[in-house]
């Protein structure tokens, strides 16, 4: 029995203009991962229209060359997963970038797709010259286990940090890591 191949695929920086093209599909991505529990930001249920305004602002940064936004599509062409790389820091911190809002629609899940978009946020981090990356995600989660089996540093976690979807307070985990 041989194992199956891993689904096919694509990772793609999006341009400014292909950000703004996208806002629909990453909207649905984001609502569903908020449907399904995760805690990046928003609280359930997310309307579309509070989606597709954040979406507008990721778009407007891309275009200012203030973050990269990352695209995963599947074989169909459909985004199932983004995250983003948020290059505008303080002059004092030039080499430094955070990595925010890796979302992976759950019918994507379990494929590898997020250990992807991870690598991919990584390169595209060399590539901006950053060479310290942040990130936070609630601890205990899936998140926090994939960070760390790629070798991301855990600096500590802070109670109560944030607020699920449903509304209870869950803690966050900070990780960094040199790339």
């Amino acid at each position: 029995m041989t194992a199956a191949a891993p689904a096919p695929f694509t990772i793609r920086r999006l341009g400014a203009n292909e950000a703004a093209a996208s806002i629909e599909a990453l909207a649905d991505v984001l609502i569903d991962c908020v449907e399904g529990g995760a805690s990046v930001s928003f609280m359930g249920p997310l309307p579309r229209e509070k989606a597709l305004g954040f979406w507008r602002q990721v778009a407007e940064g891309v275009a200012r060359h203030e973050r990269v936004l990352l695209a995963a599509e599947d074989a169909n062409g459909a985004i199932v997963g983004t995250v983003q790389l948020v290059t505008a820091m303080p002059e004092n911190q030039p080499h430094r970038a955070d990595v925010a809002k890796l979302l992976v629609h759950r019918r994507a899940r379990r494929q590898g797709l997020a250990q992807r978009l991870m690598a991919a946020v990584e390169a595209a981090a060399r590539d901006e010259g950053k060479t310290v990356l942040v990130l936070d995600t609630a601890t205990g989660g899936d998140a926090e286990r994939l960070y760390e089996r790629a070798d991301w540093h855990r600096v500590g976690v802070v109670p109560d940090y944030a607020l699920m979807p449903d509304g209870a307070f869950c803690s966050t985990t900070f990780f960094c890591k040199k790339v």
